[in-house]
């Protein structure tokens, strides 16, 4: 049986240009980047050129890309690197960031409880920061720090980060989004946003696991978590990962190339998912706010997430029962929480993220095989 893979937000099967552009670093050329002869230098110019595609894809300078070994480590890079530079404050995170936001912003709080605060900007029932509720807060307790992510890895939806970062940069603060989810979905600009940092990830765009980048201001002052030989402007130090740099570069070259035309065939599979689904009485999460294109986020009344996602997956669907992240930590979505979900329907949760490869035929087979495992395991509960 051909597993269908409709779980894109937690990571996605590498292109095959992509995996071509990383084989030669490898073996043929190994070489480390600070290396001064020959198979070094091959090395560092591999990683500039794919620094410059990932710097053109968020239109942003080369010099403002630093690379990380995952998106997690850029943003605690962030987090820590900044509070490490700035006088302690008030920090402020979206009530529905990930947990390599939520955690490092906790901890920063827990570890100077006299001296950093941390505060959740408040979503609405559709998961959207409350903007006038986010003003008064930051009014009351001028940030330091401010992340609000780009889109939600859960639900899809998409947060106004230029209003957020007007509101931020008014107090005086440093503002970041995780941009991981919107890149290769939707255009992502540093400067429209509005922000000082950024964090970008190879292996939700099609590209290799272990390479991401936090992009930054030229003029943001950061401390590194990693000392050493002084790599990355002194921020990253360690041996670069050539081979996955280079798949991160191309792999943005490749999303920024390909996005409008990905964004509308998923959309329409999309579209014809959530039909299917309301049809069968799903209640469809964010549904009334502007999302990335590829996400779906429901739940069937009664119906168990974690069932479903086992009946599923035996039935040759991988889904997901929430964010794959906080799959070692399985309970109640946060995110569902900030939303103010009914615990019952959150308990309900699937998550369905689609990518190139989906097709029409696939989605069609899935409502078939939802329907079937639904009328099953209703007509069990009813004996």
């Amino acid at each position: 049986m051909t597993l269908a893979y409709f779980d894109h937000n937690a990571t996605t099967r590498m292109d095959d240009a992509v995996l071509e552009a990383m084989l030669p670093y490898f073996q043929q050329e190994f070489g480390n980047a600070s290396s001064r002869h020959a198979y070094g230098i091959a090395a560092r110019r591999a990683i500039d050129k794919a620094r410059k595609q990932v710097a053109e894809a968020v239109g942003v300078q080369p010099v403002q890309v630093i690379f990380t070994s995952g998106g997690s480590e850029a943003n605690n890079l962030f987090i820590r690197g900044a509070a490490d530079s700035l006088k302690p404050a008030h920090i402020f995170i979206s009530a529905i960031e990930h947990p390599c936001v939520l955690k490092p912003a906790q901890a920063l709080a827990r570890r100077n409880c006299d001296q950093w605060v941390m505060h959740q900007l408040m979503v609405n029932a559709m998961g959207q920061v409350d903007l006038d509720a986010a003003g008064r807060a930051m009014n009351e307790h001028p940030p330091g720090l401010v992340s609000a992510m780009l889109a939600n890895n859960e639900t899809g939806v998409i947060q106004d980060v230029a209003s957020i970062a007007e509101i931020a940069r008014q107090q005086g603060a440093i503002i970041h989004t995780d941009a991981i989810q919107g890149l290769g979905k939707i255009p992502v600009d540093f400067s429209a946003l509005k922000v000082h940092a950024m964090t970008l990830s190879a292996h939700k765009i099609y590209g290799p696991k272990g390479a991401a980048a936090l992009i930054v201001d030229k003029r943001l002052l950061l401390r590194p978590l990693i000392y050493g030989g002084g790599h990355e402007n002194g921020l990253r130090s360690g041996t670069e990962n050539v081979p996955a740099i280079v798949g991160f570069g191309v792999a943005c070259e490749l999303a920024q190339s390909r996005m409008a035309t990905t964004a509308r065939q998923v959309s329409l599979l999309r579209d014809h998912l959530e039909k299917g689904l309301i049809g069968m009485g799903a209640v469809i999460f964010g549904a009334g706010a502007a999302r990335i294109p590829n996400t779906c986020y429901f739940a069937l009344p009664d119906i168990e997430g974690d069932t479903l996602v086992v009946k599923l997956d035996k039935a040759g669907f991988a889904v997901a029962a929430g964010a794959a992240c906080s799959s070692v930590n399985p309970g109640q979505s946060h995110v569902l929480s900030a939303m103010q979900i009914d615990p019952m329907l959150a308990r309900c949760a699937v998550r369905v993220s689609l990518g190139t490869s989906n097709t029409l035929v696939q989605v069609e087979d899935f409502l078939q095989a939802t329907k079937h495992i639904v009328e099953t395991l209703r007509h069990i509960s009813s004996l």
